[in-house]
């Protein structure tokens, strides 16, 4: 199997009702027959990287907002970064787009665009989110900076089921919770 997951985002569907991925924009970071790794792009936290994680704040504008990155070790601060050079990043998502390895100089820090720190992952064993996009609890679309950078997370999900067209368009005005409809 190829790698052809990477670098594209992952819309959460009508079907998908884990409260973990509700509603979520994930970007799928590095994919192969190992399994998948990914970020959650649009869920901010109610704090920011300075107060959560200082060492860290350098690399993001001032009261920039922490991100839940997914449910796999929420504790451990994942980088995803843009980079004027993507031979620095430790796994490249797309173009320039990736995510700091554990250990970085600050050689390489000065090769980082702008940057989003998130707490935690999204992870799926061999098969697994092969068997979730087989089940339509997904759907795909390539990832571009902006979504990742983006300065109104909130609109994340609604903006890109917009771009996937008006097949699209009753999937963006169904309720968070179908029980309510």
């Amino acid at each position: 199997m190829s790698t052809e997951l990477t670098g594209h985002l992952l819309i959460s569907n009508a079907t998908l009702f884990d409260p973990n991925f509700r509603r979520t924009v994930v970007l799928i970071g590095h994919h192969d027959e190992e399994g998948a790794v990914g970020v959650v792009l649009n869920r901010p936290l109610e704090v920011t990287v300075d107060e959560a994680v200082p060492p860290l704040a350098e690399l993001v504008a001032d009261d920039e907002a922490l991100f839940e990155g997914g449910p796999v070790q929420p504790d451990g601060a994942v980088v995803l970064a843009e980079f004027t050079d993507p031979a620095v990043a430790g796994v490249v998502a797309f173009g320039s787009v990736g995510f700091l390895p554990d250990e970085v100089d600050d050689a390489d820090r000065g090769a980082i665009v702008r940057a989003r720190i998130f707490a935690g992952y999204s992870g799926w064993g061999p098969g697994q989110l092969e068997a979730e996009l087989a089940e339509d609890a997904w759907l795909l679309t390539p990832a571009t900076p902006a979504d990742v950078f983006t300065a109104e997370p909130e609109r994340l999900w609604d903006g890109v089921i917009a771009r996937l067209g008006p097949t699209y368009a009753m999937l963006r005005s169904m309720p968070s919770d179908p029980s309510l409809n």
